[in-house]
């Protein structure tokens, strides 16, 4: 799941849906206004009611955003413990957009993180980390990609997806996105390439195989004054099948799908040297769900 599918580059997808690639109307009442003023739908008009104090509304949004930070640190509700995690027994609420609790994983399979647990939850986190990792910069220089291929897919995936994406990678794909042969940026110029997952899902879990869908953000382009194209953003959909084995969850399949994408916002575009300057300051994480 690289992003050579991103930014116009459909034509080259590296990884594509082989099982081995990468309210309603209103209701108007007429009232009868004092004073002769009319009844809403006369020439006169009641004047205007004078805005509630400023003062008062900023006041709800502080009390309203201290009580989500109260409820956050475990504020509300503690049971006789009296640390806020509760009562013996007890399990954090959970929704799609919660965090389980669950701490991330400390092992590195290379600089891909290792040891999920052999549970949904492991898989969901697997999965996830597994998207940042196939959607990073390294996917676009031969070694580096064969080492996250190795460590990312069962053994037999592995082979029969590396000489695929070694010919997708082709010269004139890379040199599309502004990059030489070996897949390096020219000087001066920063390549970005990015998958920031913003939530997953289990579509089927079995004890030592599941199917976890990752909805993704993603961050494609070439940073630079000489660019001619820009980071741009993308949002997808990559599900993969997983098996359990010796050395943990392994991928056995993938596709990807477009969206679901929210409106764009009206945040004003940085500038080449602010996005290269962000790249460089700003790690990623390992994700647990």
């Amino acid at each position: 799941m690289s992003h050579g599918d991103e930014s116009g580059y459909g034509d080259d997808a590296v990884r594509t849906d082989d099982p081995y690639s990468t309210i309603g109307g209103t209701r108007q009442t007429r009232t009868r206004l004092p004073d002769g003023e009319g009844d809403g739908y006369g020439a006169s008009r009641r004047p205007a009611r004078k805005p509630r104090s400023l003062v008062t509304v900023v006041g709800v949004v502080v009390l309203l955003l201290a009580a989500i930070a109260f409820a956050n640190m475990g504020g509300g509700d503690r049971n006789d413990n009296g640390d806020g995690t509760g009562g013996a027994g007890s399990k954090p609420d959970s929704s799609s957009t919660a965090a389980t609790g669950t701490k991330p994983v400390t092992g590195k399979n290379g600089t891909i993180p290792s040891g999920f647990a052999h549970d949904e939850q492991g898989a969901q986190s697997a999965a996830s980390n597994y998207a940042v990792a196939l959607g990073s910069v390294g996917m676009f220089k031969k070694d580096s990609r064969h080492e996250i291929v190795n460590a990312i897919y069962t053994a037999e995936a592995a082979a029969k997806l590396k000489g695929p994406q070694d010919a997708a990678y082709s010269p004139g794909f890379l040199a599309k996105l502004g990059l030489d042969p070996s897949g390096n940026a020219p000087q001066g110029s920063t390549f970005v390439s990015r998958t920031i997952p913003v939530g997953t899902k289990i579509e089927s879990f079995e004890g030592d195989t599941a199917k976890v869908s990752v909805w993704y953000t993603g961050l494609i382009g070439m940073s630079g004054t000489e660019s001619t194209d820009p980071v741009s953003t993308s949002w997808k959909t990559w599900t993969v099948q997983l098996s359990w084995t010796s050395e943990g969850w392994k991928a056995v399949s993938d596709t990807q799908k477009d969206g679901p994408a929210p409106v764009p916002g009206d945040v004003a575009a940085s500038t080449s040297e602010e996005i290269s300057k962000a790249v460089e300051e700003y790690g990623g994480f390992t994700y647990a769900r």
